[in-house]
């Protein structure tokens, strides 16, 4: 199922990223793209979907599109069997039962601690399909938590991009400390950002450290030194040419208004009604 979240939010759900991704692999509607598609079956089985998953073992199996690789291949089986309700034995493949699963290095899933390339890695997957520029996230991440996924700060904000819970419910996460779920909201809430406030960075940064409310008072950067500081320190890493960051749409959104139904009736982003 897909997540349900405020009106305001924006989140695509899975099964859209996956229907998307079928899209561009036939070249249905779209230009065919096999390496669009994997990227988006991938995000799509970053966030749990173990259809995605066993798709991405058969593309490995196969070599569609790509060098064939029967252990990255039997990694995602093993990670769609972790996150479906078949049995292990029935997502079996028989040319992989005595191959070794190996990680994926274009889609790592959760595996420990992640190290910063691991990080990067789910950042630009993300960022790509929100329409945000990595960079801005990573220079976020970097204030933010240091790459630190088990970052706690006074007021309770948490992981990566710091969410605080209601942050957190608001735009879909259910695990605030999963990494993966973690990036992906703070994503998700920065896009969110530079749309409310028609992409001029520093009330972007500043609703993201202040509140929305504190920005919607001042109409400019607060005036608290925290903020001010916070602010500064981002544009520092990320620099001031970005001030005024383009409002595109969503890179889904090239399928065209057809998608939604396309995509099983859901909604290509999903709205609380």
């Amino acid at each position: 199922m897909g997540f349900i979240v405020p009106a305001e939010a924006v989140v695509l759900t899975p099964e859209v990223l996956r229907a998307a991704a079928v899209r561009y692999e036939s070249g249905t509607g779209v230009k065919q793209d096999t390496t669009r598609a994997y990227q988006l079956y991938c995000v799509a089985a970053l966030e749990g979907d173990a259809a995605a998953a066993r798709r991405l073992a058969d593309i490995n199996i196969e070599g569609q599109g790509r060098s064939a690789d029967s252990a990255i291949a039997a990694g995602w089986l093993h990670y769609a069997a972790e996150h479906s309700e078949a049995t292990a034995d029935g997502l079996a493949h028989p040319r992989l039962a005595d191959v070794k699963p190996a990680a994926d290095p274009d889609c790592p899933t959760v595996q420990g601690t992640p190290d910063q390339a691991v990080i990067k890695t789910w950042v630009n997957l993300f960022a790509r399909e929100y329409g945000i520029d990595p960079d801005l996230v990573l220079a976020v991440m970097a204030v933010e938590s240091n790459f630190n996924p088990r970052a706690l700060s006074p007021k309770g904000a948490r992981g990566l991009m710091q969410l605080l819970p209601v942050t957190a419910k608001r735009f879909g996460v259910q695990d605030i400390w999963d990494p993966v779920q973690n990036i992906r909201g703070g994503i998700s809430y920065l896009r969110w950002l530079i749309e409310e406030y028609s992409g001029r960075l520093r009330l972007v940064l500043s609703a993201y450290n202040a509140g929305e409310q504190a920005v919607e008072h001042y109409n400019r950067i607060p005036p608290y030194d925290e903020t001010k500081r916070y602010v500064m320190r981002i544009l520092v890493r990320y620099g001031t040419r970005h001030l005024l960051l383009p409002v595109d749409p969503l890179p889904i959104a090239e399928l065209g208004p057809g998608f939604t139904e396309d995509a099983a009736g859901r909604n290509l982003l999903v709205t609380s009604n």
